[in-house]
């Protein structure tokens, strides 16, 4: 009977961690899938900004290129740990894991942070762009870029100076919620400093917006104002939509569900094609090249014009 027992509970276990091993399977390869989309959406806005002259060279499409770089590090850095989740389970080193999650982290707060540096830009402009022109410059805006990695390699350095994030079986390597104040850390320093910044900014610029209409004295700069304020808005659905990436974990982190966990793995790539999609889609400028693009591609030539080639052919094999 015991030995009944034991066979029907060690065959139970067998059939849980296959069927969890296949969930993992599924979900980590259609989240790896969305983040080859995402990369493949990243490299063609990047390659058409460099190739669209004047039109897409401007330092608003730089600071989009900039952040589909971080956007492409971001993805790139989630499909090796589902590689190192699926492929590798045989690698169960505290250390790797600690990097791996530094890694992974780094490139949340890159691309979160790329957002509050296009912010900031709006901000220079709406604010500074007459009385410090040297704010409005490409140089300048080479150096916050260069702030943006700075900061996002210092961020994430808790991740490894610490003992917090261990290898875990069938767990990617996060910092597990017990440990509370470096969650808290996480969630503060990754997403709520960047998000407050540009919630902040964007009052700002609607507030300085809706006191040029009532003193509409200026109507250059009011609509100048505008086009910041248009420019922000787009900047804040595109965070949102990227941010919308971590509800199921977050809830996943409160209830405990692992469909949620399953669920938020897919998530995080999934909101990046949509956010890439919606930067194509917000963006007046870049939206009129790709639509100029797939026109060029596809355009028919009329038949007036092949007319006269097809009369030549004839002539030619008459005679």
């Amino acid at each position: 009977m015991n030995s009944t027992t034991t066979t029907t509970t060690t065959s139970n276990n067998i059939t849980t961690s296959f069927t969890d091993a296949l969930s993992y399977y599924i979900v980590c390869s259609i989240s790896a899938g969305f983040g080859l989309i995402a990369i493949i959406l990243c490299l063609m806005i990047i390659i058409l900004v460099k190739r669209t002259k004047p039109r897409l060279h401007t330092i608003r499409h730089l600071l989009i290129c900039n952040t589909c770089i971080a956007s492409i590090f971001y993805c790139l850095m989630q499909s090796l740990n589902y590689a190192f989740l699926i492929f590798l389970p045989g690698e169960t080193s505290d250390v790797g894991c600690r990097w791996r999650g530094y890694f992974a982290y780094m490139s949340i707060s890159a691309s979160i942070y790329s957002y509050l540096v296009q912010a900031v830009s709006r901000l220079f402009y709406s604010v500074s762009g007459t009385k410090h022109q040297k704010l409005i410059t490409f140089k300048s805006h080479y150096i916050m870029i260069s702030i943006h990695w700075l900061v996002v390699i210092i961020l994430p350095l808790p991740s490894v100076i610490t003992t917090d994030i261990y290898f875990r079986p069938g767990l990617l390597c996060w910092v597990p919620f017990k440990h509370t104040l470096h969650v808290l850390y996480t969630v503060c320093a990754y997403y709520l400093t960047s998000i407050i910044c540009i919630t902040i900014i964007y009052v700002y610029i609607y507030l300085r917006v809706k006191r040029a209409r009532q003193h509409a004295a200026n109507m250059l700069h009011a609509l100048h104002d505008k086009r910041d304020l248009e420019v922000l808005r787009n900047i804040v659905i595109l965070l949102a939509i990227y941010i919308s990436g971590g509800i199921p974990t977050i809830i996943f982190l409160v209830s405990s569900l692992e469909t949620c966990y399953l669920l938020g793995i897919v998530t995080f790539t999934f909101t990046v094609v949509l956010e890439k999609i919606f930067t194509i889609i917000l963006d007046r400028d870049l939206r009129i090249t790709v639509r100029e693009l797939i026109w060029h591609k596809n355009r028919v030539l009329p038949f007036a014009v092949i007319q006269p080639t097809i009369r030549y052919d004839l002539d030619r094999t008459r005679s």
